[in-house]
């Protein structure tokens, strides 16, 4: 496997996982929300991470790849700095 895609893989799945976590914690922000919701918000979440990041190490062109890495830092930034 080359190395960017390495690089590539191991930043938007980090980045993935932390929106993942800010899609978690606005469900359950919201009212009315019960457990059962922040649970499968999680869990599709998690699904859609691993199948980009899955695309990512083994057939996106380089250029795919590192736009998603890049509009995955710049959601990561937005939603995290935003209050």
């Amino acid at each position: 496997m080359e190395t960017w895609r390495i690089i590539a893989t191991a930043l938007f799945a980090a980045g993935g996982l932390v929106m993942v976590l800010v899609a978690m914690a606005q469900v359950r922000d919201r009212k009315h929300s019960q457990r059962v919701a922040v649970v499968q918000a999680g869990l599709i979440g998690l699904v859609v991470v691993v199948v980009i990041t899955a695309s990512i190490a083994l057939w996106l062109p380089s250029v795919v790849a590192w736009a998603l890495v890049a509009a995955t830092a710049m959601a990561v930034l937005f939603l995290t700095m935003v209050d």
